[in-house]
């Protein structure tokens, strides 16, 4: 295995790992264009809204469980950068068998969980029958998609991010070829816009496997099982994956609050938060790459407590973030409404969406500082630290909206949002001295 801190560490590299995830990232947004685009052709409308339903269903239920991706790159990383085969051959077959056991899981609980969702996601009958059509035949996606996480944590891990980015591709590429076969070719409606979702997955990860083969060979012939299931290793994984849920869940939440304190300012507002939020999002992939590359680079140098190192990847990621945030910003202040007319052509919501627009043109700039640190708690597996900061914000976040929403409407909203990205970055800055010290004195030289 090649020590990763035995190469340079330069601008280039740091592209190189942070340019793949940001060309993966911005191609997912297309797979929900297309999902749209082909239900948007059958006779019944209502196979939108069921799509449409079906999909939010399994974005919540699939984000709460990112911390396999998370978690694993953290485990990763440090394993990879230390040198250790033999830990990061255990941790690979750890997170695979975590991955496994959960989307078991979710198959079995699949019923509940779509009638759970369904009773919460109030919608007319024959859209609430649809999103179950949808949802029966997606549910079985569950150990692909997770698997997927997983196996995306690891190449990042290893610094191998363009691996990461071809499986994106093989995903979303397929996922649109099959989409167009099943529903506007065989004619399979809804059910086929699943299908199509499945079939994409697990192909993916087949491929994500052979690309892990050799990986895997060499964590098989490692394999010890009583060292597989060693109980501290196995509840240090626990516990950080627990800790990155709980502050997935505080993310979550930090967001669904917006939407829902935003629909109070009527139909037209909302709409407008929605488009201005789903910018937010886009610069939010974008900025993405760097935190990835963060959490490799930092992870790796934390792993082999190459002080000097782990503080250039900081430096260099953070420099990268920077620059891009001002980049987007300049291109929503440019553009702005030239974008937002690509989403919308009501006046009332174009109108609504100029007002608040401002806002989200300074947010990459106020969001960046909390994405980069989230990478480097999660690449140094200071993810107890990442937890508490975050429990911390949403508190502050959601008692300065109490005060702003009644004084600035809804440009208290927006504020409150920059308050939570800046508070964020504060809490994170609090615990960050202490990643630092905490590597070990004798492996500081370089």
């Amino acid at each position: 295995m090649t020590n990763p801190n035995q190469k340079a560490l330069t601008h280039r590299r740091v592209w190189m790992l942070a340019g793949p995830i940001m060309l993966s990232n911005i191609s997912v947004p297309l797979v929900g264009a297309v999902d749209s685009a082909v239900v948007g052709r059958l006779p019944e409308p209502t196979a939108i809204g069921g799509v449409a339903l079906g999909a939010l269903i399994f974005s919540f239920l699939y984000w709460g469980f990112g911390f396999l991706r998370m978690g694993t790159t953290g485990f990763i990383a440090r394993a990879y950068g230390a040198d250790d085969q033999t830990a990061l051959a255990d941790t690979l077959l750890r997170v695979i068998m975590l991955a496994l056991v959960f989307g078991g899981c979710i198959v079995l609980l699949g019923s509940p969980l779509i009638n759970l969702a369904l009773y919460l996601l109030e919608s007319s009958e024959a859209v609430e029958q649809l999103t179950a059509d949808y949802a029966t035949v997606r549910i079985w996606s569950a150990p692909a998609t997770l698997c997927l996480y997983v196996i995306t944590g690891v190449f990042i891990g290893m610094h191998n991010t363009a691996k990461a980015f071809a499986l994106q591709l093989i995903l979303n590429i397929s996922n649109v070829l099959l989409d167009l076969w099943f529903v506007l070719g065989l004619g399979y409606g809804v059910e086929g816009v699943a299908v199509a979702t499945v079939m994409s997955e697990y192909l993916a990860v087949s491929v994500g496997f052979i690309l892990l083969r050799k990986q895997i060979g060499e964590a098989v012939t490692l394999l010890s099982w009583p060292r597989l299931f060693e109980r501290e290793a196995l509840f240090a994984l626990m516990k950080a994956n627990g800790d990155i849920f709980i502050r997935t869940l505080c993310l979550t939440f930090a967001f669904a609050y917006f939407t829902a304190q935003g629909a109070k300012f009527g139909d037209s507002v909302l709409a407008a938060n929605a488009i201005l939020m789903h910018l937010q999002s886009i610069s939010a992939y974008a900025l993405d790459g760097f935190a990835h590359a963060a959490e490799a680079l930092v992870g790796s140098a934390y792993g082999a407590g190459k002080r000097s190192r782990f503080k250039r990847s900081v430096y260099l990621t953070t420099l990268w973030a920077f620059v891009i945030s001002l980049l987007i910003c300049m291109l929503f202040w440019l553009f702005g409404e030239s974008i937002l007319r690509v989403f919308t052509n009501i006046p009332s919501v174009l109108e609504s969406a100029m007002i608040y627009l401002p806002w989200v043109i300074v947010l990459p700039i106020l969001s960046i500082w909390s994405f980069q640190l989230d990478g480097i708690f999660i690449g140094t597996g200071f993810t107890r630290e990442m937890r508490n900061a975050m429990i911390a914000s949403l508190l502050i976040y959601l008692l300065a909206l109490s005060f702003l929403i009644p004084a600035f409407g809804n440009h208290g909203l927006f504020i409150g949002l920059g308050v939570f990205m800046l508070v964020r970055a504060a809490t994170l800055c609090f615990y960050y001295p202490k990643v630092v010290a905490s590597m070990p004195v004798e492996k500081l030289s370089e």
